[in-house]
Parts: structure tokens; sequence; C-alpha cells
């Protein structure tokens, strides 16, 4: 048995095997595979090629730069303040025109407050106290302003007051204005400069009109007439995330502007526009809800005559803004320049090198390839 299967595969190491085709004479079969074959030649041309474009080649890895620029004055009068003109060196944080900035449009003032002993806000409840015991020495405030000094400070005929702290003097205690502080402010303007590279193919592109003309960038806003205007007018962006100015205005909030560049660069680089989208970031609740907005804090500090430190604190409330950018560009493939298109001989040419034994290739081109390169027609 072993024998005999040994000899057969010995024998069927000298065997030619060939392929036998049948052509099955009926009409049903053949329809049936010539609409599969015209259903896959569909689906070649009709989705991979003229609508995903499969013939290009695809550059995702976007290389961007933004540099931003908000301008506009308005003027308030407060009893915290005075009388007080602000200019953007006053209400942008930071003032370097980054990507991610802030307006302030709201302000809670604290005036004069400087280091020593005084009552925690009633407001907190942690600072509440009926006795001195209730404040031990040196334990903060949870989410109150200063450290507690022993003593709990009681109004006459109340049981119950609040620890004694020692903190910047006077402490916060006003509420958030009803109305908003820079409620003008939306006809500040946002001038936002982009700069981008697909550096697979090299190509660069901005979105800010290629002009001489150094007043046009003083007399227009960003519209459909004008989409290399990047300048945006403050309580336009705000309508355009369907937000009403006066209320973000008031309680803050967090906008996102999204650049984005879809370029065929087959063809020419007139038409590989931006694109604009302008969104609400921020979680919005109906009502007044404590998680509505967006504020922060911060001081300005100075000394007197005697040398002691007082600070202004600020509770700014104000839109933040994230400038963000993507995109994509795409070209033909190397398969379409070597074989199907006008002078494809001439890029086969230059992509494939022949390298015999014993010849080094100089790399260099003639005054003749030079010029039949500059021809060639795509």
């Amino acid at each position: 048995m072993g024998q005999a299967g040994c000899k057969g595969l010995y024998q069927s190491l000298f065997d030619y095997k060939t392929e036998k085709y049948v052509i099955a004479k009926n009409k049903k079969v053949g329809l049936l595979y010539r609409l599969l074959q015209v259903s896959i030649l569909t689906y070649l041309v009709v989705w991979v090629f003229l609508l995903k474009k499969g013939y290009q080649d695809t550059d995702t890895s976007l290389q961007s730069s933004i540099i931003t620029k908000v301008k506009g004055v308005t003027f308030t009068n407060t009893s915290e303040l005075g009388e007080r003109l602000w200019d953007v060196a006053d209400y942008v944080i930071p003032p370097q025109g980054e990507n991610v900035f802030f307006i302030i449009t709201n302000l809670i003032v604290t005036p004069n407050q400087r280091q020593e002993t005084c009552a925690e806000s009633d407001s907190i409840p942690d600072a509440l106290c009926y006795e001195d015991s209730d404040c031990p020495p040196g334990k903060p405030v949870m989410t109150g302003n200063g450290v507690r000094t022993g003593r709990c400070l009681r109004a006459e005929n109340l049981t119950r007051g609040t620890c004694e702290i020692f903190a910047w003097c006077p402490v916060e205690t006003r509420s958030r204005p009803e109305k908003p502080l820079l409620g003008k402010a939306e006809d500040f303007t946002i001038y936002i400069k982009n700069f981008i590279r697909f550096p697979k193919f090299n190509f660069f592109k901005t979105n800010v009109l290629d002009t001489k003309d150094r007043a046009y960038l003083k007399s227009c806003y960003f519209g459909p007439k004008n989409p290399y205007c990047p300048i945006f007018r403050l309580g336009s962006v705000v309508k355009w995330t369907g937000s009403d100015f006066q209320e973000i205005a008031l309680q803050g909030g967090v906008i996102g502007i999204q650049i984005e560049w879809d370029c065929d660069l087959d063809r020419a680089p007139s038409e590989c526009n931006p694109r604009y989208y302008f969104n609400r970031l921020d979680s919005t609740f109906p009502g007044s809800s404590v998680s509505s907005g967006y504020n922060f804090r911060f001081a300005k500090y100075y000394r007197d005559g005697a040398g002691v430190e007082f600070r202004t604190l600020m509770k700014a409330y104000g839109i933040r803004f994230d400038v963000m950018v993507n995109g994509r560009g795409s070209f033909l493939c190397d398969l379409v320049l070597i074989y199907f298109i006008k002078k494809s001989h001439f890029y086969r040419n230059k992509k494939f090198e022949e390298v015999r034994s014993g010849h080094q290739a100089n790399g260099k081109a003639n005054v003749e390839q030079l010029q039949n390169l500059q021809t060639v027609e795509a």
C-alpha cells in the first residue's frame, strides 16, 4: 500500500494540467453574467472614480497657523470703575492673538482688597458657624476665600454667623449684573488669518485675499460676496451659532469657529477655498442653570504710598473663541500620470530610472527635457 502511494506521487510530478472551459449556450445565464460585469464596471467608474475620486492621492496631514486680532472700543460709567474707555488691551485675553482667545463682556469688580482679617461671605455654607469652635484656626474654608482664624463673627441678636478669615478683604459679595457691562461689544470685529500647507504636495494657501490694496481689510466684512475677507463682526458670529448676543454677553459662553479646507488640487489654486462653520460649544440650558455660562477671576495689583499691597479683583464673564482648522488635499496619483495622460512617457521616464552595472546616473536633465516638462499638458 505504501509503495503504491509513493509510486503514484512520483508519477504525478510529471503530469501536465490545463484548464477546460465550458461555454453555456443559455441566455439567462449569459444575461446574468453580463449584468454582473456591468454592475462591477459601473461601481468602479461612478463610485470609485467619479464620486470618491479613487484616482487621486490624498494628504490629510494639514499644517496650519492661526493669527487673530480683535478691534473695537466702548465706553462705560459704573460706581466701581467710574468713567472708563475700553479698548482691545482691556478686554482681550491673552493679547498675543492665538487660536484660543477670550473677550470680556461682563464684570463683577471688588476694588481695594488687602490681606487682613474679615468675615467670610454668608453665601458659603462651609463658613457658617454658631460658636468659635466651629471655626478651627488655620483651616481653609471650602470653596471660600481664606483660612479661619478661630473666631465666629455674629451680628447682634443673631445666633448664627460666619467665620472670621484671613484673606484678601473685603471678600467678593456682589452678584452678577443684570445687564452686560460691554453690551455694545457686538460691533467689535475679529480678524482671523489662517495659513495652511499640504506637505505631501508642497501646496500653500491663506484665507486672506492676495491684494496690494492696503485699504481692503479696513473696509470689508466677511460674507458671501467677500469670502476672502476674514474680518467677522462679533454680533454676527454669535448670531450664526443660533445664540442671542445679550444673553451670552451676560453670563458668558464658548464658541467654536471651524475652518475647513477641502481642496481638489487638480484644479486651479483659486478654487481651493476655506469654509467656515460656527457652533456654540458650551452646554446651554433653559432658564438660569448653574451650569450655563463661562467666567473666571483675575486681579490687578498695586501699592499705596505707604507700600501696602492692594488689588482689584475682577470676575470676568465673556465669550471664549476656539478657532480650529482641518482639511485635506487631493491630487492626481502616479497611476494616472504614468499611463493615462498626454506625455505620460515623460513622467514614466522620470519615475523609473534604469541603472546598469558600472554606470552611475548623474540625475541631471538637459535643456530639451526641461522644456518638455514645462509644456506637459495634464
